[in-house]
């Protein structure tokens, strides 16, 4: 169905405008008129034409006039002039208002039904567009939560090895390079602000969470995670690096009025923990400092920074520094943990340079954690009297120069250590399952089968394979196949069917078409040539 305003001031016109559109399309159009420019933008408002005929020349507002009024509440109206006055002033006010065709009387019944299918064909493209908008958008409502969930997932295990997230960023349109965290936890109110029943709290939560998101982000652009437990994290990206103290009262602020108007609309108690900004890749401390918030006050909101004891380290600790040498350790990047640790060992002997046993002890426990996690996580040797001469060395350092260089000797080593025990780990499987291969290759052999063999999920031994072979694994299969067949047809006693099946292949044409693929002739030209 199509509106369409016809608006002149002969009423012979208008009745024969209706007549050659009715006739042409029925009942696919609904037809208002209107006599006098005011009239139009009355009739505009409640109508809302799709398409407009406007004369130019009628009583009171003419219809450029009334082509502004109406597009101020309806700006996808198509209209169409027709006059009997070709002025090329009144063209041209007419092209800048985004008039589709500007028709001089007399019109034929053709031009008119040109046009209007014209008009016609613009109305369900920004029809179909508006239905797709919203469909995207529908999608979208469904799509952001889950990638926000995912990116919270994420950030919160970035001190475990997992990476910060760029694609999230990308896709949540974040341009921030700094952030904090608030944990929102919730329940049933319980004696010295403790919060009890997390169980049915939960329950509640999951129920309103489309809500409380949308009332969360009210507050703060930011973005929510999952319902985790008895919490709910927030992000919210920050521009700077710190928090100026009226600006860290007007978040306590905004949150405490957040959190009593998520209690007035959901049943329950909230409270929320604010944690110190971070760079994003590192908001997982942050996240941290908000719990700790919420452990050491009984406050219905609380930030990190006015719990006592809860102030950084001797003022300055550079933490970040500490956390960042040992993920950098972790990855073997020995580049960076070496800057890190020349960093970090500055910073000591700048501030505490008479404190030469504490900066000595500081250097041991780096270097002791650090072999720890090496042990740990990639099975770097770490016997019981591995460190025992560490102690005597350190103190018979005669100056920080020596000191500083023992640090980033055992850090590079470390780091050495980690990627040599994960390049042997992996050329140890790499090597099984070539062997197998090599032993197997008749068989109907998959990579679920090799990775199952190596206990190893398929996705991340394929790129295991690839990056210590060179090939991925259907390529590395399908060469060695290729040499035996190779060896096979070298017989003569052996026909081409036969080679097929011993190389591995159950049907002739594919095992030909594959041979001819690597080796430029087919398995009966091969062997001619031999």
């Amino acid at each position: 169905m199509y509106r369409v305003l016809l608006a002149d001031d002969e009423g012979i016109m208008l009745e024969s405008l209706k007549k050659i559109i009715e006739g042409s399309f029925g009942q696919e159009c609904e037809i208002a008129m209107a006599k006098t420019g005011r009239a139009v933008v009355e009739l505009a408002e409640t109508f809302r034409p799709d398409i407009a005929f406007m004369d130019i020349q009628m009583p009171g507002l003419n219809g450029i006039q009334a082509i502004k009024e109406i597009q101020k509440n309806n700006k996808n109206t198509i209209f169409i002039i027709i006059t009997a006055y070709d002025q090329f002033d009144y063209a041209k006010e007419a092209i800048n208002l985004g008039v589709m065709e500007f028709l001089t009387k007399p019109v034929n019944k053709k031009v008119v039904l040109d046009v209007l299918v014209q008009a016609m064909n613009k109305v369900d493209e920004t029809r179909k567009k508006r239905s797709d908008d919203l469909k995207i958008r529908e999608k979208l409502e469904i799509v952001i939560p889950v990638l926000e969930s995912g990116y919270i997932y994420e950030l919160l295990l970035a001190n475990r090895g997992i990476s910060s997230g760029e694609n999230y960023r990308t896709l949540l349109d974040i341009k921030e390079e700094y952030a904090y965290i608030i944990v929102l936890e919730f329940g049933d109110a319980g004696e010295n602000g403790t919060l009890t029943n997390e169980v049915g709290a939960r329950v509640r939560a999951e129920k309103f969470y489309p809500e409380l998101r949308e009332m969360v982000k009210g507050y703060f652009h930011c973005v929510v995670g999952p319902v985790m437990g008895n919490q709910v994290v927030l992000l919210v990206p920050y521009e700077k690096k710190e928090v100026s103290y009226e600006e860290r009262v007007r978040i306590l602020e905004r949150t405490r009025n957040m959190v009593y108007k998520l209690e007035e609309r959901i049943s329950g108690r909230f409270r929320g923990g604010i944690g110190y900004i971070k760079e994003i890749g590192e908001v997982s401390a942050s996240y941290d400092d908000a719990v700790k918030a919420l452990r050491h006050s009984d406050s219905h909101v609380v930030h990190v920074k006015d719990i006592p004891g809860t102030k950084a380290y001797d003022g300055e600790y550079p933490s970040e520094i500490e956390k960042k040498y040992f993920q950098y350790v972790k990855k073997a990047d020995e580049k960076n943990a070496l800057k890190q640790a020349g960093i970090f060992f500055d910073w000591m002997t700048q501030n505490f340079a008479d404190n030469k046993d504490e900066i000595a002890l500081k250097v041991l426990e780096f270097i002791i954690l650090a072999e720890r996690e090496a042990s740990e996580q990639d099975g770097v040797p770490y016997g019981f009297g591995y460190r025992k001469a560490y102690l005597g060395m350190v103190q018979s350092f005669q100056n920080y120069g020596e000191l500083r260089r023992w640090f980033l000797i055992k850090t590079s080593e470390i780091c050495q250590n980690i990627a040599t025990s994960r390049e042997t780990q992996t050329e140890t499987l790499v090597s099984k399952v070539k062997t197998y291969i090599e032993e197997n290759y008749q068989k109907d052999i998959s990579l679920d089968e090799v990775s199952r063999l190596v206990d190893i999920s398929p996705y991340y031994f394929s790129k295991l394979f690839k990056q210590e072979a060179g090939k991925n694994f259907i390529e590395y299969l399908t060469e060695i196949r290729m040499r035996h067949a190779e060896e096979f047809l070298r017989d003569p006693s052996y026909s081409i069917k036969e080679v097929c099946v011993m190389s591995g292949y159950s049907d002739p044409n594919y095992f030909s078409r594959l041979f001819k693929k690597y080796e430029s002739v087919t398995p009966s030209e091969y062997r001619e040539r031999l």
